[in-house]
């Protein structure tokens, strides 16, 4: 199986569901996730994100890639 990376568009095998990968969850027990968010049309809410088992997706874009300057959100320079 390919590993997925974040930023790819994948597509649910069973739904059809289709979005952005933007986070990725490791159990334990081995059921990995991915956290899928859609694209937003215009006048939509914005879309929540859907958890779905790795072994559900297939790869079907590039997806997106953020150059992200901050990694750790605001608080990475917080006090701690």
């Amino acid at each position: 199986m390919t590993e997925i990376k974040l930023g790819q568009k994948v597509r649910d095998k069973v739904t059809r569901f289709e979005g952005i990968v933007v986070s990725k969850v490791e159990y334990l027990t081995g059921c990995n996730q991915c956290g899928i968010t859609p694209q937003v049309q215009a006048g939509e809410k914005y879309p929540d994100c859907t958890y779905l088992d790795e072994a559900r997706l297939e790869i079907i874009g590039e997806g997106v890639f953020l150059d992200v300057k901050n990694p750790g959100g605001d608080m990475v320079d917080a006090p701690r």
